[in-house]
């Protein structure tokens, strides 16, 4: 497992009962996670240090319940970057921090190349990978079917001191780009990915993996340049392991271009335990 264990602002202080207890800069946070299914005792006056938690409903969704007044937004730190964070609906604050782990590995690649690299961040959320892609020195371009995120991203960049840097913030759905981009002749050193199981495009396209994943991953892999450096695909859905996915790089990528491939599970360091809780799955093509 790949552990994001280089976090000064964030920590992942206990876990049980299908929640989290995580600190966030100084905001302390319960939020649920179905792959805590131990019930270890929970510490009264650690979880009762908790500012606000997350609750789903029966009906479906759910809603964030204050127990302490939190400055919305508020930002934390990863290395040199920084990032607002919200309470946001469906659980989220705007930062998946065991991607740490990606940020980090992507931005030593851009910075091993000592060239000119062009970076492709599909379902690029908040951007805090392609903020640590730009970071690194990469040509990076952003996209991401949801206007908001964008503009959150952006925001990110100005916090972080990268909004002269060369981005480009693009509204769009991931698919149609990419098609586009076949088109245009455009070509990338690296591509990223991190699909939703489900989802919905700017003008109402329905996304689902299982369908979706396969063709798309085949019309990024055309995407590469004739130099590439790496091709990563992340995911949170149930049934995409690890090996599903170094699998899928191997058929569309290092079958013909050779390289190699690592797939693992991404997880974060429990402080209470000093066990690491899986949080994701990853799966990463290298040219050498």
């Amino acid at each position: 497992m790949q552990t994001a264990n280089t976090w000064k602002d964030y920590a992942l202080l206990d876990c049980s009962g299908g929640e989290r207890l995580e600190l966030w800069g100084d905001v302390v946070l319960i939020r649920p996670d179905p792959q805590v299914i131990w019930d270890t005792p929970k510490d009264p006056a650690l979880w009762g240090s908790a500012h606000a938690a997350y609750t789903r409903s029966h009906k479906g969704g759910g809603s964030w319940h204050f127990l302490r007044k939190i400055n919305e937004p508020w930002v934390i730190q990863w290395q040199e970057l920084r990032f607002n964070l919200r309470c946001m609906g469906f659980k989220h604050t705007g930062v998946f921090p065991e991607q740490a782990v990606n940020w980090a590995r992507l931005g030593a690649l851009i910075l091993a190349a000592n060239r000119p690299v062009k970076v492709l961040n599909l379902f690029a959320y908040t951007g805090c990978a392609s903020l640590a892609c730009a970071a690194a020195g990469a040509h990076v371009t952003h996209v991401d079917a949801a206007k908001g995120m964008v503009q959150w991203a952006r925001e990110n960049a100005a916090l972080s001191g990268l909004a002269e840097k060369p981005v480009r913030w693009l509204v769009d759905d991931c698919g149609g780009f990419v098609q586009r981009e076949l088109r245009r002749g455009n070509r990338y050193d690296v591509i990223l990915m991190d699909p939703p199981s489900y989802g919905r495009g700017p003008g109402g396209e329905v996304w689902k993996l299982e369908k979706e994943i396969h063709p798309l991953v085949r019309d990024c892999a055309a995407l590469l340049s004739d130099d590439p450096l790496a091709f990563l695909v992340n995911s949170y859905t149930t049934g995409l392991s690890p090996s599903v996915m170094g699998y899928l790089l191997h058929t569309e990528i290092a079958a013909t271009r050779g390289g190699q491939i690592d797939c693992d599970e991404i997880g974060l360091p429990v402080t209470s335990t000093g066990r690491t809780l899986p949080c994701g799955a990853s799966a990463i093509w290298r040219s050498n």
